[in-house]
């Protein structure tokens, strides 16, 4: 066992986020079950996560099996997008571009990839902690890869500061996420109005709260299902 951080390997951001977390007397890089957790604490396991949630759902369903597991996850409240310099044969060479993102990060933005595995919110042994953060997010020039982006793909991010923390424990902590104003029964059109986010995040946190019992289906509104709260989630 590794009593010292280890970032070798790590994205800067990974990296940088495993030093905001740790605490005296944790330990890193710890093999466990057949795998290699980020962080252990006592008896808890800290994994952190800033890609997608996917890749890392076995991991999770086998370790909670014997042990409370905490996720880690970071959501850009504020982003600063770095262009590197490139020749790209004569054309845009010069210093490195920076500018600031439009597009503002809320703890909605989990929901993107929390429908992986949503039911794990009702699980007693797992937790997950959003950090809002202000990040710079470095892109390069490779025109055979980022055609989306006319060429440019994210290079690595890294870490400028953490603004706030919330905990998600269970699905009761999830339903704070819903807007007090949000009228029962509602539509996802309705809640993405609520939020303010696009209708396909509100449709995703629709199917999480579902998933994990907070919310049920109650009928139709035209094509549009309507949800309202469980007795579970009101109780919580």
């Amino acid at each position: 066992m590794s009593h010292s951080i280890s970032t070798w390997n790590e994205s800067p951001l990974h990296a940088a986020l495993k030093e905001w977390v740790a605490w005296p007397g944790d330990q890193f890089e710890v093999a466990l079950d057949g795998f290699i957790v980020d962080i252990v604490r006592g008896d808890l396991l800290i994994e952190i996560q800033t890609g997608n949630f996917r890749s890392i759902r076995d991991k999770l369903v086998a370790l909670l099996e014997h042990h409370p597991v905490r996720l880690i996850y970071p959501v850009a409240e504020q982003k600063w997008i770095v262009k590197l310099p490139t020749d790209r044969e004569g054309k845009g060479s010069g210093p490195s571009r920076r500018r600031k993102s439009p597009k503002r990060g809320t703890y909605h933005e989990v929901f993107k990839e929390l429908v992986s595995f949503p039911q794990l919110l009702a699980h007693d042994n797992f937790s997950l902690d959003v950090l809002l953060i202000h990040e710079e997010e470095l892109r390069r020039y490779d025109g055979r890869r980022g055609w989306r982006r006319r060429g440019w793909i994210t290079h690595e991010r890294r870490l400028l500061e953490v603004v706030a923390q919330r905990r998600f424990a269970s699905p009761a902590d999830m339903v704070g996420l819903l807007p007090a104003s949000l009228a029962q029964p509602f539509t996802t059109s309705d809640l993405a109005s609520a939020i303010g986010r696009p209708r396909r995040l509100a449709q995703r946190m629709a199917y999480c709260l579902r998933e994990m019992g907070a919310i049920q289906a109650v009928g139709k509104q035209g094509n549009a299902i309507l949800y309202t709260l469980t007795a579970m989630a009101e109780a919580g």
